[in-house]
C-alpha cells in the first residue's frame, strides 16, 4: 500500500498519476476529495481530513508500506518550526505505530551549509526527526521551482516583467514540479532500498533571474524583463497578506540565504541532473498559460 499526501497539490498530483497505474494499491489523504481529480478518485482509497492529525493517520497508515510526505506550511504559523516539525509530529509517532517500511519526503538543499536558512532550516529539522523514527528515508531536496513562475503570469503578460526578490545575476539551479514528482515516483515503487539518504533534483543547468526573463521573451515572442523585488519590501508585504511575522520573517531568511548561494551547495551530478531545461518548461507550460 503506498499512502500519498497533498495528492491535489502542485506535486501531489503528479506523484499520484506516476502510481495509479502500477499496480498497487494507493489510498490518498484528503481535506478535500472533491478536488481529486474524477478519473483518480474512483481508483484510489481516499481518507478524509488532514495529514497532521493523528486519527487520520491511523486510518491511513494502516497497512501501508510506503508514503510520499509533503508538508504545505502554514503560513500563519507560530514559527517555521512548528509549522514543519510541529505539523509532522504525529505522522513520526504513526510511522513506528504502523510499521510504515519507506517514507519519500519533499525536502530542501541547504544540508551542511551555517547558519539560519529560514523555512529550510526547518525543514531540514522535519527530516532529521523523520530519519530518528528508523523508518528508512529519502528526502527530495529541491532548489527553487520552474512552476513558481506560473504565480506570476498576469504580471509577464500584462506588464513584461518576471520578478525575483534575488540578483539578477545568481545563477542557481532551478527543477519542474514533475521531475520532482518522477523521482518520488521511483523511489515509492521501488521497495528494495532501505536506510536514509537524500536525492537532489536539480535540473540541467544553471540560470540567474536575468537569463529567466531572456528565455521568456524568446519562447513567448515578446519583450519581458527581470526586476529584483527588494527583500526590505517583502515581510511587510506578507504579512499585510495574512502571514504570521514568524513565517514572514523566515521566508525572508531563506531568501536571504538563496541569494548567498544556498542553492549552489549541491554539487550537481548525472544522478541529479534531471531532465527538463527550463526553455522547454516554458514552451510545454509557461507558454500556454500565458496565452490562455
Amino acid at each position: 500500500m503506498i499512502v500519498i499526501t497533498t495528492p491535489a497539490g502542485q506535486i501531489g498530483r503528479q506523484v499520484l498519476d506516476g502510481v495509479v497505474d502500477r499496480g498497487e494499491p494507493v489510498r490518498v489523504i484528503a481535506r478535500d476529495p472533491s478536488r481529486l481529480a474524477e478519473g483518480v478518485r474512483d481508483r484510489v482509497e481516499v481518507v478524509r481530513g488532514s495529514h497532521g492529525d493523528a486519527d487520520v493517520l491511523d486510518r491511513a497508515f494502516d497497512g501501508a508500506d510506503s508514503v510520499f510526505w509533503l508538508v504545505s506550511a502554514d503560513p500563519r504559523a507560530t514559527s517555521p518550526e512548528e509549522a514543519y516539525v510541529g505539523f509532522s509530529r504525529p505522522a513520526l509517532k504513526a510511522f513506528t505505530r504502523h510499521g510504515v517500511s519507506r517514507v519519500v519526503g519533499v525536502s530542501a538543499l541547504g544540508r551542511g551549509v551555517p547558519g539560519n536558512a529560514g523555512h529550510v532550516t526547518a525543514t531540514l529539522a522535519m527530516d532529521d526527526a523523520i530519519a530518528a523514527t528508523g523508518v528508512a528515508y529519502r528526502a527530495l531536496v529541491l532548489p527553487s521551482f520552474m512552476d513558481n513562475a506560473l504565480r506570476q503570469v498576469d504580471r509577464i503578460r500584462d506588464e513584461g516583467v518576471f520578478s525575483l526578490p534575488l540578483s539578477g545575476d545568481l545563477k542557481a539551479p532551478t527543477c519542474a514540479t514533475r521531475d520532482i514528482a518522477a523521482a518520488a515516483v521511483r523511489l515509492l515503487l521501488d521497495h528494495s532500498w532501505t536506510g536514509t539518504g537524500s536525492v537532489a533534483v536539480l535540473g540541467p543547468e544553471d540560470l540567474s533571474g536575468e537569463d529567466m526573463a531572456r528565455i521568456m521573451a524568446e519562447v513567448l515572442g515578446r519583450p519581458v524583463r527581470f526586476e529584483r523585488t527588494p527583500l526590505d519590501v517583502l515581510k511587510p508585504t506578507m504579512v499585510a497578506r495574512g502571514m504570521s511575522e514568524a513565517m514572514a520573517q523566515s521566508y525572508v531568511d531563506m531568501v536571504a540565504a538563496k541569494d548567498n548561494g544556498l542553492d549552489n551547495a549541491e554539487p550537481r551530478t548525472p544522478e541529479s541532473t534531471s531532465p527538463t531545461g527550463f526553455r522547454q518548461w516554458c514552451e510545454e507550460v509557461l507558454k500556454p498559460a500565458v496565452l490562455a
